[in-house]
């Protein structure tokens, strides 16, 4: 059938499964599901579905597949590629997790958690803590972003470089196939050489191959030792010098390494409430030190010392803060987590999530800017992210007085520069935030044709109806 209209009698089926409580078709209900954060993508949708157990996710893509019906899985709608928006002038079906956020299980003896695909993040990092442990995946959208999103995107957050991103820390799946079938994969081994690993194959797939409707999750001991220091600098040369400094002092300690702008420090100090700069004056670059030990407050102290002071003999370190308190940690953090978000009021934003070799990042970040302002005189750049990890987020701001929505036509120009030096650099279009509807088509075009074919077939082989999250990722048409 043609996913153009659906007929009332099908929509009435599908609530049938839900019931219709959970079944929202007015433009007020569907209203806030049909566009993303960025306000970059604005889908069309009959119906939402929020099934409340696994049978009834089971069920709608039974259905689905029996009627040619586009189903779209939504969890948080914190994505920012637009995965988890509805095609415009179609007829997808949004299926909401937002019912399945239980956690089902911890096992801190093994350090493992089981939660729903629909548990907020927030809530399975308190279900860990009140366990006397630690499940590391931090974002800024961590109190309203949902696993099986966190999941389906390989989300990374601030602690990439001690523990990995989301496939680092997961051990287990269970997934509803397009189909309708059922993958109970919640194996709770770290060892498991059984064949293909299916699970790598849905982690990242952006809903494209099956909804994650529970999740075995990594857990970790609570660090006994925290430490958190803000350090200005002269240059990201100079950055790059005191991580590696601070990554031979400190080893697996070293749990994050944020890089920050001058500029992102002032638009976020003057917009976001409660943010203030650590430093009395102002450097061209700062830095976020995170230290984490397993042993005591004493070694991290130690440890962060240690780098502070060796990067002041190095004349790599200018001036730094050392937060005296758990609540000047969290606020340090507060000011690096909200710098995308004070990029608002300052008007329209260009966003790239990219990713280059560490060793490459001062050359990347030279040439990107002499691109950027050659192409685009008086443009802001805020290029900040997770320096230890390659991980740039490399963000333009309009000039000041120019036309946003003029700015705004020009994001695949400005896309077409920046990934060009990625590229150059031997980086990647996408480090954490995916590929969704946004880079599909770029994804195609760099790609070795042979890449995006495995691809299709994979797509083709776990739903051959192509009925799952269909044209995001990659499209099946050549």
């Amino acid at each position: 059938m043609s996913n153009s209209s659906i007929s009332t009698e099908l929509l009435n089926r599908f609530t049938a499964i839900v019931g219709d409580r959970y079944a929202l078709r007015s433009e007020a209900d569907l209203a806030p599901h049909l566009i993303e954060n960025r306000g970059l993508y604005h889908g069309s949708s009959p119906l939402l579905l929020k099934p409340g157990s696994v049978e009834e996710v089971s069920d709608i893509m039974k259905l689905a597949t029996e009627t040619g019906t586009a189903i779209v899985p939504q969890t948080g709608n914190t994505g920012l590629v637009g995965g988890q928006t509805p095609r415009q002038g179609k007829s997808d079906i949004i299926l909401s997790l937002e019912r399945m956020n239980k956690i089902r299980d911890v096992d801190p003896v093994a350090n493992v958690l089981v939660a729903d695909g629909g548990a907020i993040l927030a809530e399975v990092q308190k279900a860990a803590e009140a366990h006397g442990r630690l499940f590391p995946l931090s974002l800024g959208s961590e109190g309203s972003c949902r696993i099986g999103g966190n999941l389906s995107t390989n989300a990374g957050g601030t602690a990439v470089l001690a523990y990995g991103n989301m496939r680092q820390l997961c051990l287990g799946l269970e997934v509803v196939l397009p189909t309708g079938e059922i993958w109970d994969g919640l194996r709770r081994l770290k060892k498991d050489n059984t064949g293909y690993d299916l699970r790598d194959l849905f982690i990242g797939a952006e809903g494209t191959l099956g909804i994650i409707t529970g999740a075995v999750l990594r857990l970790f001991p609570q660090p006994l030792g925290h430490q958190v220091a803000f350090a200005g600098l002269n240059s990201v040369a100079d950055a790059l010098a005191l991580f590696n400094l601070a990554a031979s002092l400190c080893g697996a300690s070293l749990t994050g390494f944020e890089l920050m702008p001058r500029f992102g420090v002032e638009i976020t100090t003057r917009h976001i409430d409660g943010v203030r700069d650590p430093l009395d004056a102002a450097y061209p670059w700062y830095v976020l030190i995170d230290i984490s030990t397993s042993d005591s407050a004493e070694t991290a102290e130690r440890m962060m010392n240690g780098v502070l002071e060796q990067g002041f003999e190095a004349g790599l370190v200018l001036d730094a803060a050392i937060a005296a308190s758990v609540a000047q940690q969290k606020a340090i953090w507060h000011m690096r987590e909200s710098m995308s978000d004070a990029q608002k009021p300052e008007g329209g934003s260009i966003k790239h999530d990219v990713s280059v070799p560490v060793s490459k990042i001062p050359h990347f970040m030279a040439e990107a800017e002499e691109a950027v302002m050659a192409a685009m005189p008086g443009a802001r750049i805020c290029a900040f992210g997770h320096m230890g990890d390659g991980n740039i987020h490399y963000n333009i701001s309009q000039p000041l007085g120019a036309d946003k929505t003029a700015f705004i036509a020009r994001w695949r120009e400005m896309n077409h520069i920046v990934h060009g030096l990625v590229l150059a650099h031997g980086g990647s279009i996408s480090a954490e935030h995916g590929i969704g509807q946004l880079k599909r088509d770029e994804l195609a075009a760099i790609r070795p044709a042979i890449e995006i074919e495995l691809m299709r077939r994979i797509k083709r082989a776990f739903d051959p109806a192509n009925i799952m999250n269909p044209e995001k990722v990659v499209s099946l048409d050549p």
